[in-house]
């Protein structure tokens, strides 16, 4: 999976924006001013995506792929690489996880969060992995 694929599906989301914040090659992915993913253009093999701390650390066990995010919070955030053997179904789920996480717990006012949570729900999940499009 390359960086490009993870970035058409970051911005397809509803609300969200990419940003760079910290330096020239780190991009945020935000939903209302709040971050849900991370990646990096020169080292892209990895996506940084928030997660439920009993799930992240489930995820961790489970998959070898999956561990706790550098720089991050780490019972917050997990970094998935992109090399493994990792469906790319299973990482869109887990950036699209974290940026309904971030939606429903980080976002503030609650009128705006409200807002979103609306457009998101009438989203046909089942499409949300096969096309990325299926946003715009």
């Amino acid at each position: 999976m390359s960086i490009e694929e993870i970035r058409n599906f970051c911005l397809s989301l509803p609300y969200s924006e990419e940003t760079l914040p910290f330096d020239d090659t780190t991009l945020v992915y935000k939903v209302a001013g709040k971050m849900f993913a991370v990646t990096d253009l020169e080292h892209s093999d990895r996506v940084v995506v928030k997660c439920d701390p009993d799930l992240a650390i489930e995820l961790r066990d489970r998959h070898e792929e999956v561990s706790a995010a550098w720089h991050f919070n780490k019972r917050h955030w997990n970094a998935i690489s992109l090399n493994g053997d990792l469906s790319e179904r299973f990482i869109f789920e887990q950036i699209f996880n974290s940026y309904m996480l971030v939606i429903k717990l980080n976002v503030t006012p609650v009128a705006t969060r409200r807002e979103i949570v609306a457009v998101v729900e009438n989203i046909d999940v089942s499409t949300i992995y096969t096309n990325h499009d299926s946003f715009e």
